[in-house]
């Protein structure tokens, strides 16, 4: 069940696009340089993100598990609910707040 893409996919594209197409771009030094930080920087959260531990979706997966094989115990909405909220909280904050 774990999402795609990743934060380090993600991270990964952004700074694939800064320093293919945007860096070539930028003839003013000022701005060259200070996109070289913050290509320096995204390195840096991607070098972090990979000694975080992996994700356990465990839980998840047995809940998805459970669903497909037809066994919707009570309180399986509000699981499911629960766990579309805590991802759109990171993906879509202002969706989510529409229907909070």
């Amino acid at each position: 069940m774990s999402e795609r893409p990743t934060p380090d996919e993600l991270a990964e594209a952004i700074e694939e696009f800064l320093a293919g197409e945007i860096l070539p771009t930028l003839d003013d030094h000022r701005l060259r340089f200070r996109m070289l930080v913050a290509l320096n920087a995204l390195g840096i959260v991607r070098r972090e993100l990979a000694r975080l531990p992996p994700e356990d979706d465990a839980e998840q997966r047995e809940l998805a598990a459970r669903i497909r094989a037809g066994d919707v115990r009570a309180g399986t909405l509000a699981q499911v609910k629960a766990g579309v909220a805590e991802r759109l909280r990171i993906a879509s904050p202002h969706y989510l707040e529409r229907y909070e």
